[in-house]
């Protein structure tokens, strides 16, 4: 499947009620190829107006994460989410919401075939990682899955809500930025 094909088919979906709610579809954004991509939970009010991942509060502290160790979501990363509609009221997206809409995510990777995935929060780690995944505990961990490598780091919102997890969060940037240059040099070239 192309990623046309993929967009357009994603853009027609009906397997959850918040396809009922949403604006527009969050598909994901950056670049297609990149070794490294992203994944939230799901998108925001925000997110839901424009139609991109995270470009809200917590999207702008996303983008100066990334800056700081020379990543960008123009330049050479790819950024998804877990669901592509928004949950009413930005909650937890539900685990049938997810179900529904695991599907794409998983085309997704397929197509963006990344050397390693970080998960943004402990929804995207519960899913991508492991169920009983603890992100106040296991957060900067790579783990090795089918020959990529996770990671999971806070979510940008929950640095909003928490400041105090930033110098935590700046460790695990930089433990990331050591891994993308052992692994995947190119995405710095």
């Amino acid at each position: 499947m192309t990623w046309e094909e993929l967009e357009n088919a994603a853009l027609e979906c009906r397997r959850c009620a918040l396809c009922e709610t949403r604006t527009k579809l969050v598909f994901g954004v950056g670049v297609r190829d990149a070794d490294v991509m992203l994944v939230g939970e799901g998108p925001g009010e925000n997110e839901d107006l424009q139609g991109e991942p995270f470009v809200g509060r917590g999207g702008q502290l996303l983008d100066t994460m990334l800056t700081l160790i020379d990543l960008d979501r123009r330049r050479n990363v790819y950024i998804a989410n877990i669901v592509k509609c928004r949950p009413p009221k930005n909650r937890d997206p539900l685990n049938t919401e997810q179900d529904a809409c695991i599907g794409w995510l998983r085309a997704q990777i397929d197509l963006v075939k990344p050397k390693i995935i970080v998960c943004l929060g402990r929804v995207a780690a519960g899913v991508l990682i492991d169920p009983a995944f603890k992100i106040t505990r296991e957060h900067g961990q790579f783990f090795e899955k089918d020959g990529v490598l996770y990671t999971a780091i806070f979510h940008p919102a929950a640095l909003l809500r928490d400041p105090r997890k930033r110098p935590e969060t700046f460790e695990d940037l930089k433990a990331l930025q050591a891994k993308i240059r052992e692994i995947c040099p190119g995405t710095y070239a």
